[in-house]
């Protein structure tokens, strides 16, 4: 049986990014990603942000190779390892202090959509309310109370119960790009026929990634903290998918000045793709009693190696400032050959995360086609998924940069 009917015959129907990406894929390196018949394509997808510093990323995979080649322990649920200390240490002492940041880690399961459970969580135990307030066009996992707090139909459709526990506030880039979501919360709040109840907990990426790469305005994100700190409200970021220095800081929220009750990470926390999920906490919402929220797989210890190693590498070789420089670079060369184009509606983002808006998801479907056929890596986001989603690894070349741009400059000229 050829591989690919391997896939077809014998995997679930809920396969997605493999339809539109059909090539059987066998190694990568870097930027590159290679099939079984040795095509070399490059990769704007980056596993969904996992892979922020590249595929195979040699000094990360060097400390993994070494910890196994010790026969370094694998498991171990929650016990102290050497390998935990080690996160631990470089997390707190090399990355939050200089930033002064000051939170205690909780290890979750090892998917995004877990630490966000557990924030929701700690948020209604701490404040002994229930609901939690999110955007519109928010994202934050696939679990039932992740769920409940992701705005896309179609998946809240795939729940098959009642979503319940949240309730949603326009984000201000709808209604023309001027609706005032601080003042709707405030009337939210004020009027005692508004029918809502001070929530435990604001939920926000400050960049919308699946929503279609809208980046919350720095004063927003003010006015959002000030706004939580009025009511008694814990703000909760979401920088599972642009943290990581995706924006060009290693957390999203930095460039506001702002620092939040709890932050969600995973993804590329995980060093080269290896599962890990954490949430940062301030000391004082740490009220858990042992156990009362676990998993066997919290805290992988091939993770935290690969999750420490990535931590270093990308304050080593200044990978906050790279992304800001090719972020510009991008930006600028979006800006000009792209934007210009018959059928681009609009583009936006920050640093290395960015969405180029078409009319209809027809044209980004065509366009998300005529890449892979020029051996570029890429995926859809938004609205309907009418915008083509620019997320490389934060370690690409200039000139991969552009080759990847240029590629889908002629594809929108193909339309």
């Amino acid at each position: 049986m050829e591989k690919k009917e391997l896939f077809e015959t014998y995997e679930s129907e809920v396969r997605s990014y493999c339809r539109n990406l059909p090539a059987v894929f066998t190694t990568a390196k870097g930027s590159k990603m290679y099939d079984d018949a040795g095509v070399e394509y490059l990769d704007f997808f980056d596993g969904a942000g996992a892979l922020n510093y590249g595929h195979n990323n040699d000094y990360i995979k060097g400390k993994v190779l070494e910890y196994l080649a010790a026969d370094g322990i694998t498991h171990a649920l929650d016990l102290m390892t050497e390998a935990k200390a080690g996160f631990i240490d470089v997390l707190e002492n090399k990355l939050l202090k200089p930033k002064n940041l000051d939170y205690k880690v909780q290890f979750t399961g090892p998917t995004g959509t877990n630490a966000n459970e557990a924030a929701a969580k700690l948020a209604r135990k701490v404040t002994g309310r229930t609901n939690i307030w999110a955007f519109m066009g928010s994202f934050h996992g696939m679990t039932a109370g992740s769920l409940a707090l992701t705005s896309q139909k179609a998946d809240r459709a795939g729940a098959g119960m009642p979503l319940s526990g949240a309730t949603f506030i326009p984000s201000p880039y709808m209604l023309g790009g001027n609706f005032d979501s601080i003042g709707y919360m405030e009337m939210l709040m004020a009027d005692d026929h508004s029918g809502a109840d001070t929530p435990a907990a604001i939920f926000i990426e400050t960049v919308q990634a699946e929503g279609g790469i809208y980046v919350f305005a720095e004063q927003f994100l003010r006015d959002l903290r000030a706004f939580c700190d009025k009511y008694g409200i814990l703000l909760v970021v979401d920088d599972i998918q642009v943290g990581n220095a995706r924006t060009g800081k290693f957390f999203s929220f930095e460039r506001a000045g702002i620092v939040p009750d709890m932050v969600t990470l995973s993804k590329s926390i995980g060093g080269m793709g290896l599962p890990l999920a954490l949430v940062l906490l301030k000391g004082e919402l740490d009220i858990w009693k042992p156990g009362e929220h676990n998993g066997t797989f919290r805290g992988m210890q091939l993770s935290l190696v690969a999750g420490k190693a990535g931590i270093e590498y990308m304050l080593e070789n200044d990978i906050e400032a790279e992304v800001e420089r090719k972020g510009l670079l991008a930006q600028e060369y979006i800006a000009s050959e792209i934007a210009p184009l018959s059928h681009v509606v609009e583009v936006r983002g920050l640093g290395l995360v960015r969405a180029i808006q078409m009319e209809s998801p027809v044209q980004t479907a065509f366009i998300q086609k005529y890449n892979f056929e020029h051996q570029l890596i890429s995926e859809r986001c938004g609205r309907d998924s009418s915008a083509t989603k620019i997320m490389p690894a934060l370690t690409i070349s200039d000139d991969e940069l552009l080759k990847g741009l240029e590629i889908i400059k002629n594809a929108i000229k193909s339309l």
